[in-house]
């Protein structure tokens, strides 16, 4: 971690629970140096970078719960809702964390400290309380504002919408303090790319096109969901994204319905941004980064199995405003499909509309904050 003369620093830290906070803070990074040549980005999983061997299992844990249990996650989480993190959970974050981290803080002298995730945002926050004299920023990466994000250290936040910052202001937050910028999704999510060049690149059709995805961790739903999208093969092309679930990709490689030209099975992807350009409606987990990157490129979407909780938050909010409709049954997706296949100018007609809605969003975005807050 070498200090380059000249170069103001920003450390971002986000932690491995799930791709979105992650995928946040590579955007962010990507938006500063993009906007300013004298800025120099670190990004870290917290966890992952000090206790390399331990937080594997840790995210393992997390990821069953959430699959296998998720209502006694969504109770967790509502009874919390409006709690900042217990003392024995920020206590276990100051053993496992708090030296490392100021260590690291210390050693690479950063302008500004970002967190995408609430857990680096505690031990941070204990850091300025001790003394530590660098802004810290919070990015909230969801539709809703869950109580461990809250702390009165934090100098900035930086949410999606009105809605987030009134809650902040409802807890105490001062308005100065919030900045709605929208979730940081990459550049790349909102530069036009050709429609014609990308099918040609991926081998697809020139059609009514479905995207289907499951998040980082490749979670598509449970059989029904897919298995009522592959009737519409012959009239609709698909393309499930199924990240590092080799697992899951491997399965529908083997069966046969999937084995047809309309049907593309992909792995991890850093184009996502193409494809979403390249299709004309989104299937996906309502996580917070993947509503944001549909929503920069203006797709209608679908939402199934939705966590409860933040990810039922962002069903809401999205529903609410007209972008999105969660799959209750057989027959949401089969209006979707009729009307992709026989009715196009219909689906481009939400397009349109979205992407008018899209402009009308907030100009502020979270770079530009930053680099206010650093002077």
């Amino acid at each position: 971690m070498d200090i380059l003369h000249g170069k103001k620093r920003v450390l971002i830290l986000s932690e491995g629970f799930g791709a979105g906070h992650t995928q946040a803070a590579y955007a962010l990074a990507v938006s500063l140096e993009k906007r300013c040549s004298t800025i120099e980005t670190l990004v870290l999983e917290l966890g992952s970078f000090l206790h390399p061997t331990i937080a594997p299992w840790v995210f393992q844990a997390y990821k069953k719960t959430l699959t296998t249990s998720p209502k006694l996650y969504g109770k967790l989480y509502r009874s919390q809702y409006k709690k900042s993190l217990n003392r024995l959970t920020q206590l276990a974050l100051h053993r496992i964390c708090y030296a490392q981290t100021a260590a690291i803080i210390q050693e690479w002298a950063p302008q500004a400290i970002v967190c995408t995730h609430p857990f680096p945002s505690v031990v941070v926050s204990r850091l300025k309380r001790a003394g530590l004299a660098v802004p810290l920023c919070t990015v909230i990466t969801d539709y809703d504002v869950h109580g461990t994000w809250v702390s009165s250290e934090v100098n900035k936040y930086m949410v999606s919408t009105a809605c987030v910052k009134n809650k902040l202001l409802g807890r105490g937050i001062a308005d100065a303090q919030v900045a709605i910028t929208g979730i940081p999704v990459h550049p790349s999510f909102r530069e036009a790319h050709d429609k014609t060049l990308i099918r040609q690149q991926f081998q697809l059709a020139s059609m009514p096109t479905v995207l289907v995805m499951g998040g980082g961790w490749g979670l598509i739903g449970g059989d029904s969901l897919s298995e009522h999208l592959v009737k519409w093969r012959d009239r609709i092309q698909f393309i499930f994204c199924l990240g590092n679930n080799h697992k899951a990709r491997a399965k529908l490689a083997m069966d046969s319905r999937y084995q047809h030209p309309n049907v593309h099975l992909l792995g991890f992807t850093q184009e996502i941004d193409k494809l979403m350009e390249a299709s004309d409606l989104l299937v996906t987990k309502p996580g917070g980064m993947t509503c944001s990157e549909g929503l920069a490129k203006s797709i209608p979407m679908l939402f199934y199995d939705p966590i409860p909780g933040q990810e039922e938050e962002n069903v809401h909010y999205f529903t609410q405003q007209g972008l999105g409709e969660r799959i209750r049954s057989a027959d949401t997706i089969a209006s979707w499909l009729t009307m992709l296949a026989s009715r196009y100018t219909d689906v481009e007609a939400t397009r349109v509309s979205n992407y008018h809605r899209r402009l009308k969003e907030p100009s502020l975005d979270c770079s530009e904050v930053i680099l206010q807050l650093m002077g």
